[in-house]
């Protein structure tokens, strides 16, 4: 599967993703999502610190998507589960400066 670069703002700052091909449409709607909750959170007053800000936004975002009912029951075997390595992992790419989560 080919990747793709792209361009994408958080919180006012610029970050270069890799996409797969065909992805550009979900990537940019978990981006706005981000950036939403990151900036909700941000507005809010009580967290000033970039990462915290991140790791509170990805912690609600978490909790909502299990809240969510399945669409499908899951597959034995399947690939329904999120990996969380590999969102961490993401993460950590996507603050480069602003530090690692773990």
């Amino acid at each position: 599967m080919t990747m793709k670069q792209m361009e994408v703002t958080i919180m006012g700052q610029s970050y270069i993703l890799g996409c797969p091909e065909g992805g550009e449409v979900s990537l940019l709607e978990a981006v706005s999502s981000v950036d939403r909750e990151m900036s909700a959170i941000r507005d809010g007053g009580r967290v000033k610190a970039r990462e915290r800000i991140a790791v509170l936004a990805a912690l609600n975002l978490a909790y909502a998507l299990a809240e969510r009912p399945l669409a499908k029951p899951p597959t034995p075997g399947g690939s329904s589960e999120v990996d969380i390595d590999a969102l961490i992992q993401r993460l950590d790419q996507a603050l480069g400066a602003d530090g690692q989560l773990l």
